[in-house]
């Protein structure tokens, strides 16, 4: 069983996806589920789960729907207002949705750097729990700290930080990165998605090299058995084809970790959002 645990769909929208900037070339088009199959087929994955990109209910209806179609469509991660006065209602509504296991907010592109720690938003996340949702954290380094006391704040929550929380790859720096990734690991709550490296690295020249510190730090913070491998396509596309972005983490996995490659590439992901083989077919 082999999953990729973060991946996109989109019908491009110049106005509503403005942040695919016309330098970005390569991904202003649509992408939908028969683009992904063939990778999957061609690199052996089994299932996705797909995560939103845009904040939208309709978003994460569009979601359901692609996966109501597309059986490797393992599972949703949607957006959901979680500072609206009715939470609890609208994650009922996503509950009678089996697909759906969890949500995301764009975090990264708040303007406050300390928006994931507000009382309202702690407040709306603390409600996924009796619901089984999980929460994806999309973070810049700057916004770390935020992160890691949400994430201590609710220690029951299941979390997952999505591409390393962004590290900057290309200038080769850490920063506080390093030291604000080992306090978030110290939540056995969080997870940490092996996903988004090639897109913050030089994007015309990047190398296994200019990663390999990142995901050092990583694996030792959160261990095998909290990693999970997402090839962020079709973002990825950016930087590189999904052959070459899923052959950096398992060239990776297999030199400091083999014996936990079944972990990280499928079953972390399927305990983490709770999903089950089914008869999942890339069709």
């Amino acid at each position: 069983m082999r999953i990729d645990s973060h991946q996109h769909f989109w019908k491009f929208d110049p106005v509503r996806d403005a942040w695919i900037t016309p330098e970005m070339a390569v991904i202003r088009r649509d992408f939908l589920p028969e683009d992904l199959s063939p990778e999957l087929k061609a690199n052996g994955i089994d299932a996705t789960i797909a995560v939103q990109a845009d904040q939208s209910e309709a978003e994460t209806e569009f979601l359901v729907e692609l996966a109501s179609r597309h059986k490797f469509i393992a599972g949703v991660v949607g957006w959901v207002d979680l500072r609206a006065r009715n939470l609890e209602d609208r994650l009922r509504h996503w509950a009678e949705r089996p697909s759906v296991v969890g949500f995301r907010h764009i975090a990264q592109a708040e303007p406050d750097d300390r928006f994931l720690a507000t009382a309202a938003f702690v407040a709306g996340v603390a409600k996924l729990k009796p619901f089984g949702f999980t929460y994806d954290l999309l973070v810049y380094p700057r916004q770390l700290p935020a992160a890691i006391e949400l994430a201590s704040r609710l220690p029951d929550q299941p979390f997952v930080l999505d591409h390393i929380a962004k590290p900057p790859i290309k200038s080769g720096e850490e920063g506080a990165w390093c030291g604000h990734i080992r306090e978030l690991a110290q939540n056995q709550n969080v997870y940490c998605k092996l996903s988004g490296l090639v897109t913050e690295a030089d994007w015309t020249r990047w190398t296994a090299e200019h990663c390999k510190p990142y995901l050092d730090v990583v694996l030792e913070a959160f261990g095998p058995d909290r990693l999970m491998f997402g090839s962020d396509w079709p973002v990825c596309l950016l930087a590189g084809s999904y052959e070459r972005v899923l052959g950096l983490i398992e060239s990776y996995v297999l030199t400091h970790q083999a014996a936990a490659a079944p972990n990280i590439f499928g079953e972390n992901a399927a305990r983490f959002y709770g999903v089950k083989k089914a008869a999942w077919t890339c069709n």
